[in-house]
Formats: structure tokens, C-alpha cells, sequence
């Protein structure tokens, strides 16, 4: 085979990667390997175990608990599953988390006590880190480890300079009402963000184009580049995604504590990688599906709920939870 028929064949077989169906792309997602029914499988069985070791696991109020706890991680690991599927990874989403929370506190605090201010210096901060992640990553080429691992150092930096360490507090009711504290029909306002943005990025990545130029991107960026598919811009978008979604979880955890710290949540990007690549996500990008990075963070949670139910000790609960990862990323790698 010569050089310009394998092009063409490349070319040809990213065409049809983009341009096929979105309720038919979505379905092969669900269908196509053993991964997803091994999850449910396992999620099951967790019940059962948690459910038999603790009389207080399968309380509707637990249950409650489980949904408020996971809703951070899983609102962040719905953009993280666009941009593993795209071949890269985001390490600074917990530092933009912070960064973004002590925006939207400060600019509610010295600019306008108005819930709409703060979300928006929130979520736009989210989106510039974003931005600044897809633009070294994809115009620089430099390893986006290497960005990230970067930005994550600096966001938490600026975190902790702009109050010198110190929290700030929040006022506005209807900042609690609309991210932490509300709810509807009894279920807590953090939850129903988490059915949202869920819904979205499945409609975003199932059932749109974006959606099927970041598979072809993720599994074969040759092939996707003859086709005509903008891969810098299609990868720059998908850490904006995550950026902003970062910025809706720190309103939703400022909200919910009534103040913005700088020092919250180091770590959880560790929680948030293990839910994607849980939920059937390939680290080598072209495979992942949202809702089954939703029953990752799931299972992430409903193990630390259960573990914390038995006494087992957090540092315990750090290395099971990073067995997970190593077991998960070899079997997708098999």
C-alpha cells in the first residue's frame, strides 16, 4: 500500500467516524465492550456489601449524602471525559476549583453583593485557566501533563496570594439557595446541577458534532486531520469545558460552606481521573462514554461513604482508591 492510499483510507474512515449518527455513535459507546456491564455489576455488589456490613448504608438520607458528596467530582469529570477521550489530561482542575471559588467570593464581596457577578467571575475563571491549558497545550505542543501539572501549581498560588491564605466570606442568600442550599421537590440543588450538567455533556458528546470530532480526534488524530477536523481547536475546547464546569463546582462548594478557601479540595483531581477511567474512559483517548464516567464518580463515592461507615482510616481509603486507578488504566490498556 502506498503512502497516499493510506492516507486516503485514514482519511476516509475519520470521515465516517465524524459525519456518522449521533444516537447510533452513542449507542456503539454503550454497547461496545465488556467495561460497562462489569460496572454495573460492580456497583451492585458494593451495595450488597455496604448494605449487609452497615444498618445506616441504604438510608434514603445516606443516599442524599452519597449524591451531595460526589457532586463536585462528578460535575468536573463530565469535561474530564472530553478531554481524556481527546488523548490529553487536566491535573489543575482541583487548584481551578479554588482559584475560581476565591474569585467569585471576592468579586461578590468588593464589586456587587449579586449572585449573577459571582457566577460569572467564577465560571470565567474557570474558563480562562481552561483556555490558558488548550492554548500552551495544543499551540506550544507541550505535553499537557506538563501544562496542567504547571497550572495546577500556579492557580493554587494565586489562590492563596489574593487573600493571603485567608478565607472570604459570602453573604447572599440566593447564592445559597441557587448553588448549595435549595432544592426541588427534596432534592438538594448540588444534585439537580449534577442531573444537568450530566445531560448536557451526554447531549454535547453523544449527539452533536463536537461530540464526534473529539472521538475521531481522541482515537486517531492523523486520520481526523485529513478529514478536516481542527484538532488544536477541537482539544482547546475541551479543556475550556473542563475549566468551566471546575468553576461550577467551586460555586457550588463556596455556596454550600458560606465562604471560599484557598486550601479546599487539594487532591481531588486524583478522585476525578479514577471516575472517568472507572466509567470506561481510555487514558490513550477514542473511548469513554459520559454516563458511565457519572456511575465512576458513583462508585468513587459510594466506596468512600462505605469505607467512612466502617471505620476504615482515610490514608487506607487513598491507597484503595489508587489501586483502583492502576487496575483500571491496565485493563484498558489490555
Amino acid at each position: 500500500m502506498t503512502d497516499t492510499e493510506g492516507r486516503a483510507k485514514a482519511s476516509t474512515a475519520a470521515a465516517m467516524a465524524v459525519n456518522q449518527p449521533g444516537g447510533r455513535l452513542a449507542l456503539l459507546n454503550l454497547l461496545q465492550g465488556e467495561r460497562p456491564y462489569m460496572l454495573y455489576i460492580a456497583f451492585a455488589i458494593m451495595l450488597i456489601v455496604f448494605s449487609l456490613a452497615s444498618p445506616w448504608f441504604l438510608s434514603i438520607d445516606n443516599f442524599l449524602n452519597i449524591g451531595r458528596q460526589t457532586t463536585l467530582v462528578s460535575i468536573i469529570a463530565v469535561g474530564m471525559t472530553f478531554v481524556i477521550i481527546s488523548r490529553q489530561i487536566d491535573l489543575s482542575v482541583a487548584s481551578t476549583l479554588a482559584l475560581s471559588g476565591m474569585s467569585a467570593s471576592l468579586a461578590m464581596a468588593f464589586v456587587a453583593n449579586n449572585w449573577v457577578v459571582g457566577a460569572a467571575a467564577g465560571l470565567g475563571t474557570g474558563a480562562l485557566i481552561g483556555l490558558i491549558n488548550g492554548v500552551l497545550t495544543t499551540r506550544l505542543e507541550i505535553p499537557s501533563f506538563l501544562v496542567t501539572l504547571g497550572t495546577l501549581s500556579g492557580a493554587r498560588g494565586l489562590a492563596l496570594m489574593v487573600t493571603n491564605t485567608k478565607p472570604v466570606i459570602i453573604t447572599n442568600e440566593y447564592y445559597f439557595n441557587i448553588f448549595g442550599e435549595g432544592s426541588v421537590l427534596g432534592i438538594p440543588a448540588p444534585i439537580l446541577w449534577t442531573l444537568g450538567v450530566t445531560v448536557a455533556g451526554i447531549l454535547l458528546l453523544h449527539y452533536s458534532v463536537y461530540g464526534r470530532r473529539v472521538y475521531a480526534a481522541g482515537g486517531n488524530p492523523t486520520a481526523a486531520l485529513y478529514s478536516g477536523v481542527d484538532i488544536k481547536r477541537v482539544t482547546t475546547l475541551a479543556f475550556v469545558l473542563t475549566g468551566t464546569l471546575a468553576g461550577l463546582a467551586s460555586l457550588i462548594l463556596s455556596a454550600r460552606s458560606h465562604a471560599a478557601r484557598p486550601d479546599v479540595v487539594q487532591g481531588m483531581e486524583l478522585d476525578v481521573i479514577a471516575s472517568v477511567i472507572l466509567g470506561g474512559c481510555s487514558l490513550f483517548g477514542g473511548r469513554g462514554f459520559v454516563l458511565g464516567t457519572l456511575l465512576g464518580s458513583l462508585i468513587i463515592g459510594t466506596l468512600n461513604n462505605g469505607l467512612v461507615l466502617l471505620g476504615v482510616s482515610s490514608s487506607l481509603q487513598l491507597v484503595i482508591k489508587g489501586a483502583i486507578i492502576v487496575a483500571a488504566v491496565a485493563f484498558t490498556r489490555r
